[in-house]
């Protein structure tokens, strides 16, 4: 007798339900869908290079503010040091996987940051540095499209080249060599802003691009051939600062949270870029050698070498327009 009244229960609370949602008054001709987006409670966002210097501090921005951040890296460049701290939190999750081969997530935001960065490294396999820019960025871009999400791509100020503006400007278009020994990563982003910018025009994405800068900060490898990183491992061990050239070509210097801040807000923001994100804050090498020396190794000595291939002689960004999207 339990069971039975139990089940007339159930069927009588059925009933009820169906009742009321036949009283929603459906418009002629339209059958009556109902949709429903699961885990709305937060963002499931993926970082892709999260394992990697920017990556992984971007990861550690989104996992505080409550997102749930999937991580994905193929570690060729990244590092498990870098998220190891993240690893057993509730809203984080590690994913071993290479951009260049395809995979089917559900996202809402897609932060595209996987590519070797570093000269020494995107040098010492082009053909896959070629590779990741554009099979990597298609792959993202079509499982962004798929989720109906939001796409983010880290681009470089490495597509305008050894530029002939100062400072450089969005709308500039570079001064790029397509055949030389940077070109694998010059010539990739520049594709992979062109593939973003045509998932855009061709299908309405919602999309955005963002310029780094250099970046300097914790995490960063000693040996990842960056001229920051450099100088530091080479007061540290007492080796001679190698500065190429006769050290007079700039950049400028950003640290990692302030580029974290302009990514975030340009994701989140109303407008597709490209933005620069940086410092225009210009030093010559050799006065960020000498910089280097006095802070880490007064009696580490300078040693001059011929340049390397296609060195920019200037970077500088104008950021007055991601100036607009930062919050104060």
């Amino acid at each position: 007798a339990g069971f039975v009244g139990s089940r007339a229960l159930e069927i009588n609370s059925i009933i009820q339900v169906k009742h009321i949602v036949n009283m929603t008054p459906v418009p002629s001709g339209t059958s009556t869908v109902n949709k429903i987006k699961p885990r709305t409670d937060c963002k499931r966002i993926l970082v892709t290079g999260g394992a990697g210097f920017v990556g992984s501090h971007l990861c550690d921005y989104l996992v505080a503010r409550g997102d749930y951040v999937l991580c994905m890296d193929n570690f060729f460049t990244g590092s498990k040091e870098n998220i190891e701290h993240l690893i057993g939190r509730p809203n984080f999750e590690l994913i071993r996987h290479d951009v260049t081969e395809p995979i089917r997530l559900e996202v809402d935001h897609v932060y595209h940051l996987a590519c070797p960065a570093s000269p020494v490294h995107y040098k010492w396999n082009p053909i896959k540095t070629a590779k990741t820019s554009f099979m990597g960025t298609m792959n993202m871009l079509g499982l962004t499209k798929r989720c109906k999400g939001r796409f983010l791509l880290t681009s470089t100020s490495e597509v305008y080249g050894d530029p002939l503006q100062h400072p450089q400007k969005e709308e500039y278009w570079g001064n790029v060599n397509p055949i030389g020994e940077r070109s694998c990563y010059d010539e990739g982003k520049r594709i992979a802003e062109t593939l973003t910018m045509d998932y855009y025009r061709e299908h309405g994405m919602e999309v955005r691009i963002v310029r780094i800068f250099n970046t300097y900060g914790p995490r960063m490898a000693l040996d990842d051939g960056r001229v920051v990183s450099n100088f530091v491992a080479q007061a540290l061990q007492g080796r001679p600062l190698t500065v190429y050239g006769n050290g007079q070509q700039t950049r400028s210097f950003q640290y990692i949270s302030d580029l974290i801040v302009g990514m975030v807000a340009v994701m989140e923001g109303d407008e597709i870029g490209p933005f620069n994100v940086g410092n225009p804050n210009e030093f010559t090498m050799l006065e960020l050698a000498n910089l280097v020396k006095e802070v880490v190794n007064p009696s580490a000595m300078i040693e001059f070498r011929d340049n390397t291939s296609d060195d920019p002689n200037k970077r500088k960004p104008d950021i007055s327009k991601i100036n607009k999207r930062k919050p104060d």
